[in-house]
């Protein structure tokens, strides 16, 4: 009679051995069960798919993906399989939008702002083709900056741009040219450059000629010429200065005290495909936002965000102003300062759809939408804080943490301009240098 083998001895264990296993794999689960919300491993509770492609620029504002992928919180929240990549250009970020993951693309993004309604209107896409693109999250407040050449030293720039316009003026009538660099036409940091620049009369569109030059190509392009002033987030002004290159005129706090930047965006068709994967990949990174936020962690999160596959950049170049402390290379250095960057206080994780109209407002001012364009339909479809606030109701998050409405209501700016979303035109009205006719 022939005897079937014992299987667990046919692999060299012995039935107590794979019961003892079996145990160990039990705990394993009951463990990853409660880090996961709803315990993913419950049928059908998880996310649908593991796996989404994040594009995102070697920027501090990207802190929260760098941390949700090195810590294990996409992982915590049935996402394993994220892939965090490395963009070489805002421009390269909104083409592997268009494609998509299944292209050989990216499924979502650390993002400027006005991106998405960009690139979901079709303004910034090839022959105009319309993208759908939805804002899950906010990633951050404050913390940009406009950096000048050494050549401006004397002038020691701040809020007032009108010594600068008397200093193009003059290299201007030497038969030099005068560039003022930004990273994406319509973008954050053109806004903010271009807000800076016209509040003392220089018009960005005829008094210098602006350009655009990928975030980590700031410094070395300053080295040898190439701009006058740029507007960057970190750790590419600090390096500036570091390097004695230029100095910080403002930090974009000054502008607008606590102003949205970054936002967490995807597109459309995987967001509609992949609901539970998408809320999922938002409780992660507004978990890493939490974490990026405590003082506690600034030294950590610095030395994350300084690594080869992140930022690659000596972690110097970003812990002083990670941590509040900055040096503007002029001899002044504020300690504490309260433009620090903000991932989650102060709201800093919630897109209040106000500050998208902000942003839409100003990219009508310069004309990158025709006059009269229907903002808030296109908020509406873009803007999900729908799935912000399911995500931080799963994730227990403070009734005073979270928003009562959706808008943060009238903002008011360093030259005394107010912005109501209830009259974005009347705002328009109030700004002398534009591209619209009010």
């Amino acid at each position: 009679m022939t005897k079937t083998a014992n299987p667990a001895r046919r692999n060299g264990l012995s039935r107590r051995q794979l019961l003892k296993a079996g145990a160990g794999t039990a705990a394993l689960l009951a463990a990853a069960k409660l880090n996961l919300p709803g315990g993913a491993f419950a049928q059908g509770a998880g996310p649908e798919v593991t796996s989404a492609k994040l594009g995102f620029i070697a920027l501090s504002d990207a802190g929260p993906l760098f941390v949700a992928k090195d810590k294990g919180i996409f992982a915590k929240y049935g996402m394993p399989d994220v892939d965090v990549q490395k963009q070489a250009s805002w421009g390269t970020t909104r083409d592997n939008l268009v494609l998509g993951s299944e292209g050989n693309g990216i499924d979502g993004a650390h993002i400027l702002t006005p991106m998405p309604y960009l690139i979901s209107s079709g303004k910034v896409t090839q022959n105009n083709q319309p993208t759908p693109m939805y804002i899950l999250a906010r990633l951050n407040l404050d913390a940009q900056c406009i950096s000048v050449g050494k050549e401006y030293a004397d002038l020691k720039l701040g809020l007032d741009t009108a010594p600068f316009k008397a200093a193009l003026e003059k290299k201007k009538a030497a038969g030099k040219s005068v560039k003022a660099a930004m990273t994406f036409p319509g973008g954050t940091h053109d806004l903010w450059l271009r807000y800076w620049l016209a509040a003392g009369g220089i018009d960005p569109d005829k008094d210098i000629e602006t350009i655009v030059v990928p975030p980590p190509q700031m410094v070395a392009n300053m080295k040898v010429g190439t701009m006058d002033c740029f507007c960057v987030g970190e750790p590419w002004n600090a390096q500036l200065v570091n390097q004695g290159i230029g100095y910080t005129a403002v930090t974009t706090g000054e502008i607008w005290n606590k102003h949205p930047e970054k936002s967490f965006a995807m597109r459309s068709a995987y967001v509609d495909k992949y609901p539970k994967a998408a809320k999922a990949l938002t409780m992660a990174i507004m978990e890493a936002q939490q974490w990026c936020d405590k003082m506690e962690n600034k030294q950590e999160l610095a030395t994350i965000m300084a690594k080869r596959q992140w930022m690659n950049c000596p972690v110097e170049d970003v812990a002083g102003r990670t941590a509040g402390k900055f040096d503007y290379g002029t001899g002044k250095v504020v300690e504490n300062s309260p433009h620090i960057m903000k991932y989650w206080r102060d709201f800093a994780s919630y897109p209040f759809q106000s500050h998208d109209l902000w942003f839409i407002t100003e990219d009508i001012r310069w004309g990158k939408y025709e006059a009269g364009f229907d903002a808030k339909s296109l908020i509406a479809k873009v803007n999900r804080e729908d799935i912000w606030r399911e995500a931080a109701k799963e994730l227990s998050v403070a009734a005073a943490e979270i928003p009562t409405a959706k808008s943060r209501g009238k903002e008011t700016f360093f030259d005394g301009k107010v912005f109501d979303p209830e009259d974005p035109a009347a705002y328009l009205k109030s700004l002398s240098i534009k591209r619209v006719d009010v």
